[in-house]
């Protein structure tokens, strides 16, 4: 039995939520899980999903994403194979699925962006917690895996979007450097934060070599990077002693 948990944020965009549920409706039962409703996190919203779910696995999809029907059988032919190898040896707990994503429209393939792996089907049983306030991971009891076939991950449809994400994640990453007590931010380290970010996405990543996209990617997660680095810097100084 698979359980689909679904996370449902209050900003959702309701063509996708319907492509996202679509693509799950062949799971054995869907749970959905309301992101806006009071404090949490995405760790406490994923293990409030494992909960509720009565499958012994659990495939975990945001409404941004979607399930292709290859995935599909995928994901279906190795929860066979495993039901019939487990009762004769070692079988895997959960599995990494790829995503392509898509940005401004664009299927990314550079820039750090492919091959995307998410840690996201799971052997109920095998979960211990989901652990982390922004970048959540789970903590598996056994062996992971890797499935081949992707997800789709719709990311960043427009400007005013991304702004708006990085305003709001942004605020989440800098109080976790503070609380992590991050060095006092000067202004050679600002420096050093946009020239690998830079680095990392334009000549490690090759990010060019998805045309105009890319290059807006690129800049825009060096812009991304000074944000959360200069709200850092506002909380030390408000912070100062």
């Amino acid at each position: 039995m698979i359980s689909a948990i679904v996370l449902i944020g209050g900003t959702y965009d309701q063509k996708l939520l319907k492509r996202c549920l679509d693509s799950v409706s062949w799971c054995d039962e869907v749970i959905k899980v309301e992101t806006n409703s009071g404090s949490g996190s995405f760790a406490e919203w994923r293990n409030k999903g494992s909960k509720m779910a009565k499958g012994e696995w659990l495939l975990y999809v945001d409404t941004d994403e979607e399930i292709t029907s290859d995935l599909q059988k995928e994901i279906e032919f190795t929860i066979y194979k495993d039901s019939i190898a487990s009762r004769v040896q070692f079988t895997k707990s959960a599995y990494a699925i790829p995503r392509r994503n898509v940005f401004l429209g664009h299927e990314m393939r550079w820039g750090g962006w492919s091959p995307d792996y998410v840690l996201r089907l799971i052997k109920k049983d095998k979960l211990i917690e989901w652990q982390g306030n922004l970048h959540e991971q789970p903590k598996i009891n056994g062996e992971v895996a890797h499935l081949n076939e992707p997800m789709i991950h719709v990311t960043h449809r427009n400007l005013s979007e991304m702004v708006e994400k990085t305003n709001d994640w942004s605020e989440i990453e800098a109080k976790l450097l503070y609380d992590s007590g991050h060095p006092k931010m000067v202004w050679w380290r600002f420096v050093s934060v946009a020239f690998r970010e830079f680095w990392y996405r334009a000549v490690v990543k090759l990010g060019f070599l998805d045309g105009p996209v890319g290059i807006i990617e690129i800049i825009f997660q060096m812009f991304s990077r000074m944000i959360t680095y200069t709200k850092l810097w506002e909380m030390q100084l408000k912070n100062k002693k």
